[in-house]
C-alpha cells in the first residue's frame, strides 16, 4: 500500500509534537508528586479536556462509529448512559475526592487514599486495590494498543504485529519521559483535535450527499431510530449501565485529584460536558454517514469506518491530520492508564513494601520502568489481530466501575463505612465481573458492570453494618474532611 507524502509528513509531524511536549514536561517534573499528579496544579481547561480525552479513547473514533455503522442509532444509548454518568461524576465525586485525598496525607493514588481513609496499617486494602487496578488496566491498555495497531495497519499497509510494535513505541515514549504533566497537556491538544475531526468528517460528507434530510430518507428506519425492534430490556439496560463505570475509573478520578483548586471544578465540568456532548454526537453521525456511504461496499472491519471516510473525503494534508486524531484518541487513554499503573507500582507496591525510604529520583525511575513493564504485557495480550477494541474496553470498564465505583462513593459519603466493608466491595465487584463475563444466556446477557456494581454496593453496606468502622483515627479523618468540605 502506498502512502502519500502529505499524509506521512503530517502524521509524523504530529507525533514529533507530542513527544516534544513529553520532553518539555520532563523538565517540569522534579519529584514523584509531579510525576504522578502534576503537583496538583492543573487548570480547569486542561483538566476538563484531559478527563474527556483519556475517557473516550479509541472507542470514540473506532468502537462507537463502528457499532453505529452496524446497528444504527440504537447504539447511542451507550453515549446517553455515559453522558449521565460523567455528569454525576463531576457533580458528586470531583470536589469531594479532591478535598479528601489531599486531607488524607496528600494521597497520590486511589489505593493510598483507601489505606489512609481506613487507617489500614497492615496495607491489606491498599495491596488488594493495587492488584485490581493492575489486572484490569493491563486489559484496558491492550485495547489502546489494538487500536493503534489497526490505525498503522490500515493507513500504512503494515502487517498487524509490526503495526502493534510501532504504535506501542510511539505511545509509550512521552509517558515514560514526562509523567502526568506530559499526559495532561498532550491530552488537552488531543482532545481539541479529536473534537474537530469528529465534527468535520460527517459534516463534509453529509454536505456532499445533499444534507441530513436526504441521508435520513435513504438510510433504513432501524439505522435512524433510537429503539430498534430488536432492542430488548436487557440490551437497553446494558447500554445505559456504561455510565456507572465513571465512578470507579482511576485514570479519570486522578484528574479530579490533580486539579489545582476545588473552585476550578464548576468551570472544568462545564467545559468537559460540552466537549463530551459534541464529540459523542460527532461519533454517532460518523457511523450513520459511514453506513450510507459504504452501503454498496460493506467494510470488512466496521471499526475502520472513520479512517475510510477520512481518506475519501479530504485531501492528503487534512486527511493526515484527521488520521492523527485517531492516534490522539488512543494515546490520550493509554498514556493515562500506563501512568496510573506506574503510580500503583511505585507508591503502592515498591514504596509501601520494598523501599519505604526511597528517594524521589529512585521512585521516578521505578515509575518509568513500570510504564515499560505494563506496556509489554499489554502488547502481548494485544497480539491477537482479531481483538475487538470495544470488547476489551467494555470488560476493563466494567471491572473498574464495579470494583471501585461503590468503594469511592461509600468512602466519600458514609462515615461508618469500614475497611472490611471496602474489602468486600472490591472483592465482590471484581469477582462478579470476571464470573458474569464467562456466562451466557438469559439474565447473563446483561452487561456485567450493572450486577457487579449493585452486588458490590450491597456487600459494602452489609459488611460495614456487621463489622462497623470503630477506628477512631479513621472516623476523625472523615470528620476533618467533612468540615473542610462544608467550609
Amino acid at each position: 500500500m502506498s502512502v502519500s507524502s502529505p499524509v506521512l509528513i503530517t502524521f509524523i509531524g504530529y507525533l514529533v509534537l507530542m513527544i516534544g511536549i513529553g520532553f518539555v514536561a520532563y523538565r517540569a517534573t522534579t519529584n514523584v508528586g509531579d510525576y504522578i499528579l502534576g503537583g496538583r496544579k492543573m487548570g480547569p481547561a486542561v483538566t476538563a479536556l484531559s478527563v474527556g480525552a483519556s475517557d473516550m479513547s479509541g472507542w470514540l473514533l473506532l468502537g462507537l462509529p463502528g457499532a453505529v455503522y452496524l446497528g444504527g442509532l440504537s447504539e447511542a444509548w451507550i453515549g446517553i448512559g455515559l453522558l449521565l454518568g460523567a455528569g454525576l461524576n463531576w457533580m458528586i465525586i470531583a470536589k469531594r475526592l479532591r478535598v479528601y485525598t489531599y486531607s488524607a496525607d496528600d494521597a497520590l493514588t486511589i489505593p493510598e487514599f483507601l489505606e489512609s481513609r481506613f487507617n489500614d496499617k497492615g496495607g491489606v486494602i491498599r495491596t488488594f486495590a493495587a492488584a485490581v487496578i493492575l489486572l484490569f488496566f493491563t486489559f484496558y491498555a491492550s485495547s489502546g494498543l489494538v487500536g493503534g495497531a489497526i490505525l498503522f495497519e490500515k493507513v500504512f499497509g503494515l502487517d498487524y504485529i509490526t503495526a502493534l510494535i510501532i504504535g506501542s513505541v510511539v505511545i509509550v515514549t512521552y509517558t515514560f519521559v514526562g509523567g502526568f504533566f506530559a499526559v495532561s497537556w498532550t491530552d488537552f491538544f488531543q482532545g481539541c483535535l479529536m473534537l474537530v475531526a469528529l465534527l468535520m468528517v460527517p459534516a463534509v460528507l453529509l454536505n456532499d450527499m445533499g444534507g441530513w434530510e436526504h441521508a435520513s430518507q435513504v438510510l433504513p428506519d432501524n439505522m435512524t431510530q433510537l429503539i430498534s425492534p430488536e432492542t430488548t430490556a436487557i440490551g437497553l439496560l446494558s447500554l445505559l449501565a456504561w455510565g456507572l463505570g465513571y465512578f470507579g475509573q482511576p485514570h479519570i478520578l486522578s484528574r479530579f485529584m490533580a486539579i489545582r483548586s476545588v473552585k476550578d471544578i464548576p468551570t472544568s465540568r462545564r467545559i468537559a460536558m460540552s466537549w463530551m456532548t459534541a464529540a459523542l454526537v460527532g461519533a454517532l453521525m460518523t457511523g450513520l454517514v459511514g453506513a450510507l456511504y459504504f452501503a454498496d461496499q460493506p467494510l470488512n472491519n466496521p471499526e475502520t469506518v472513520f479512517i475510510q471516510l477520512t481518506q475519501v473525503a479530504f485531501n492528503p494534508w487534512i486527511a493526515g491530520l484527521l488520521i492523527a486524531a485517531i492516534l490522539s484518541a488512543i494515546m490520550s487513554t493509554i498514556d493515562s492508564q500506563l501512568l496510573v499503573c506506574s503510580s500503583v507500582i511505585t507508591e503502592d507496591v515498591y514504596k509501601k513494601w520494598l523501599r519505604p525510604s526511597a528517594s524521589d529520583s529512585e521512585l521516578m525511575l521505578v515509575g518509568r520502568l513500570g510504564v515499560l513493564t505494563i506496556a509489554i504485557i499489554a502488547g502481548v495480550i494485544a497480539m491477537n489481530p482479531d481483538s475487538n477494541v470495544l470488547g476489551l474496553v467494555s470488560y476493563a470498564w466494567a471491572g473498574f466501575g464495579a470494583a471501585f465505583g461503590p468503594v469511592v462513593i461509600l468512602s466519600l459519603f458514609w462515615r461508618g463505612y469500614s475497611r472490611d466493608g471496602a474489602l468486600a466491595t472490591l472483592l465482590v465487584g471484581a469477582l462478579t465481573v470476571v464470573i458474569w463475563k464467562q456466562l451466557n444466556g438469559g439474565i447473563f446477557e446483561l452487561y456485567e458492570l450493572l450486577p457487579g456494581f449493585v452486588f458490590a454496593l450491597i456487600a459494602g453496606v452489609l459488611v460495614s453494618k456487621l463489622r462497623p468502622n470503630q477506628d477512631q483515627t479513621s472516623l476523625d479523618g472523615f470528620d476533618r474532611y467533612q468540615k473542610t468540605l462544608d467550609s
